[in-house]
């Protein structure tokens, strides 16, 4: 469980944070939804303990962040970043590895069986046994953020922070990775998910925390939180939400001058 209470962080004079509360259980999927520069990586990283706050406390499982040590924190919370630059060759079961060593004896050097063991189903859950021996930083970037993502699901902790895990993903992945994210919440894990599309977090997560200028704007299950009001609160009047065979879509207003097509540019058309 995550636990965030009256959350306050500025950068120099410039507020970031202004108050934040928010609770996410565990066994919840929970999307983490806004514009650019609302404060929802500034909140991730202060989750991470990268970052401390001016005011206002985190709790991980129920226990305070400010007591863990970078070691605790890590067998705790496990992050995915939006962007990663590989600073090595490494193999992409090596990669993954490095998930596990929060739990390792005495170092690098003590990996049991076990530990592979892991990796491979961690790898085979993220759709990408297949690529193991390949070279990380010779894979495309929706490749690594599969990589990423397997290297959390390897280091097995109750919570998972993923700070837009399917931007670089085609749709069929996407899809593929929010049915691992509900699974992982399903088995207990509490999982937060950053994302710009209104729909995935309408249609994936259990619960949705909004925020816009540093502040919650509406936390809830998605039919309460992903609304016109919503949306037109952050967006402006941009979006409609309407219900498609009783799916939740969100759909934009496109505002479109007709322009004349001439007959000639219809019959060249119809010919390609």
């Amino acid at each position: 469980m995550i636990q965030i209470t009256d959350l306050h962080f500025s950068y120099g004079r410039e507020p970031v944070l202004r108050g934040v509360t928010a609770t996410v259980e565990a066994g919840f999927l929970c999307g983490l939804f806004g514009p650019n520069g609302s404060g929802k990586s500034t909140l991730f990283r202060c989750c991470l303990n990268l970052l401390r706050a001016s005011r206002g406390t985190i709790s991980l499982g129920g226990r305070d962040l400010r007591s863990l040590s970078v070691e605790e924190t890590a067998r705790i919370v496990a992050y995915v970043p939006q962007h990663h630059k590989p600073p090595f060759p490494f193999l992409v079961k090596e990669v993954v590895l490095m998930g596990r060593t929060p739990h390792l004896g005495s170092g690098i050097f003590d990996i049991a069986g076990s530990h592979k063991t892991i990796v491979a189903d961690a790898l085979d859950r993220a759709g990408i046994l297949q690529l193991a021996e390949r070279r990380y930083d010779q894979l495309s970037g929706g490749q690594r953020q599969l990589v990423l993502i397997a290297r959390a699901i390897a280091q097995d902790t109750p919570i998972l922070v993923l700070d837009e895990p399917t931007s670089a993903l085609d749709f069929s992945n996407q899809m593929r990775i929010w049915g691992v994210l509900g699974h992982l919440a399903r088995e207990g894990k509490t999982v937060v998910a950053c994302s710009h599309d209104p729909n995935h977090v309408a249609w994936f997560c259990d619960r949705v925390l909004v925020l816009n200028e540093g502040r919650v704007v509406v936390e809830g299950h998605p039919d309460f939180a992903v609304t016109e009001a919503t949306i037109g609160a952050v967006y402006g009047d941009s979006c409609s939400v309407r219900r498609v065979d009783g799916l939740r879509v969100v759909i934009p207003k496109i505002g479109r001058a007709e322009v004349p097509v001439s007959r000639s540019a219809v019959l060249v058309s119809s010919r390609s």
